[in-house]
Formats: C-alpha cells, sequence, structure tokens
C-alpha cells in the first residue's frame, strides 16, 4: 500500500454511544506506535472538541484536541472565513462553547446552524429558525446525515430536520461536514500528506466514502456502525477496501 496516513471517522467506526468497537482502541494506538500520522473526523454535533477528546480518551486512545476535526470547529471556521459573526445555533448548549467569538442571537441573525439538538427539536425552535432564514439568514447546515446508530438501533440524525427547513424556506443550506470536499481538503492540509498517500476510514459510505473520493483519497469501509442498514442495498459507490472493522487495520497493513 501507498497509504502513509490516515482520516478516521469516530461513530461506528471506534465506538457506538458510549461502547467502543472491539479492538478499535488498540488499533489506533497500533497506528500512533507505528508513526503513522492520522485526523479524527466527525459530523457529531452534540459534544465539543474537548468533550470528545476526553471521551476518546476514556476509551484509551490518548487523543489530542488538534487531531480532532469536528464539524463545529470546521464550521467556526467556515462561518469567520465568510465573514459571519451574528449566529443562531440549533445545536446543545455544551457543543456552543467551539463557537466562542461568536455573537449567538435568535433575534435577526446572519445564519442559522443547524446541528443535532436531538429530543431538542420542537415546532417553536424549528418555526424560529424558519422565520429567521426568511428574514434574510443563510442556512448552513453541520452536516445532512438521514440517522445515525445509537446502541438500540437506528435514530433520527440532523437530515430531516434540515430537509424541513429547506423545504419550508425555499432554499438550499450549506453543508459544512461530510461529505463536503473542503471538510477534508481542510484535513488533508493539517495533515501534510497529499490526498492520494490518505485513506480514510468509515462506516457510512455515502458520507465517508464518497466524501474523501471527491478529494481523490483511498477509502476503507468497515462493516460496523451504520454498515448494517446499507447491507445488501445495491451501491454505485466502490471502496478501495473493506474491512470487517478496524480492529483489523494492523493484520491488513502488516500482514
Amino acid at each position: 500500500m501507498s497509504v502513509k496516513g490516515f482520516l478516521i471517522d469516530l461513530d461506528g467506526v471506534l465506538y457506538i454511544e458510549e461502547t467502543s468497537i472491539p479492538g478499535a482502541p488498540d488499533a489506533v494506538n497500533w497506528l500512533r506506535n507505528r508513526g503513522y500520522p492520522f485526523r479524527f473526523l466527525t459530523n457529531t454535533t452534540m459534544k465539543s472538541r474537548d468533550e470528545l477528546v476526553q471521551k476518546l480518551n476514556l476509551f484509551g486512545l490518548e487523543a489530542k484536541p488538534e487531531e480532532v476535526f469536528s464539524t463545529c470547529v470546521v464550521a467556526a471556521k467556515w462561518l469567520a472565513k465568510h465573514e459571519i459573526s451574528r449566529v443562531q445555533l440549533l445545536i446543545p448548549e455544551n457543543a456552543q462553547v467551539d463557537f466562542g467569538g461568536f455573537e449567538i442571537t435568535d433575534d435577526r441573525p446572519d445564519a442559522v446552524v443547524v446541528g443535532d439538538l436531538g429530543r431538542g427539536f420542537s415546532y417553536d425552535v424549528l418555526n424560529n429558525a424558519f422565520l429567521a432564514i426568511r428574514h434574510g439568514a443563510r442556512l448552513v447546515a453541520l452536516q445532512k446525515n438521514r440517522f445515525w446508530r445509537t446502541e438500540k438501533g437506528p435514530a433520527l440524525d440532523v437530515g430531516p430536520w434540515v430537509a424541513a427547513l429547506e423545504y419550508a424556506a425555499e432554499t438550499e443550506a450549506t453543508v459544512v461536514g461530510k461529505p463536503n470536499p473542503s471538510y477534508f481538503e481542510t484535513a488533508l492540509e493539517d495533515l501534510g500528506l497529499p490526498a492520494s498517500e490518505v485513506a480514510m476510514i468509515g462506516d457510512d459510505i455515502h458520507t465517508d466514502i464518497v466524501g474523501a473520493q471527491l478529494v481523490g483519497t483511498k477509502t476503507i469501509l468497515v462493516k460496523t456502525g451504520k454498515y448494517e442498514f446499507d447491507r445488501g442495498k445495491p451501491q454505485d459507490i466502490r471502496p478501495d477496501w473493506i474491512l470487517d472493522s478496524i480492529a483489523d487495520l494492523p493484520a491488513f497493513l502488516e500482514p
């Protein structure tokens, strides 16, 4: 293999909610000990980057904040680049710390930023966002996944709520997270390797694999997490390799 570095998804690849995928922490630590550089990429919007680092460390991964490219962090950079300072945030309060320096308001914001509020989504929340968009606010989706996998099975993700706002306000959201190519490009730039020498490891063929292929990286689909919900469906998308789990990565790299 010509792969010298990795981009690694979190949910469904390393853990499912509060349970780690068997062998996943050992595989990541194996990469670190062998000198492979990597970055964690996640569409998770219910936790701040610091909370994600703490969670990874609890699994024994010794993650560093600069290794975690959460969608909230990338979105904050995107908003600043586009000179957007007044934002309405539809994300949990604990995750809003990644938007330090912005004016968080429901009164005529410049952008409505939609993440996963879980049970916090309600008619009033969505209607206030709809009215802000009608008054000229830009609709920014941290991601647009249809669902995610919990320990009890599939659960609605951000996508359905974003689609509702798009339909009602007759607009199209700017999606900042995966599979947006610029999200991957930001991580690749930080990794310091050309796309052709990097492999993306993910469980979601529609966000992880497609997004990575758009920027030219190799792709590894693992049969954990969301994979089981796509099992048996006809797919035009072909990853470079398929593994049962990220736990199989060391043996795959050094058979």
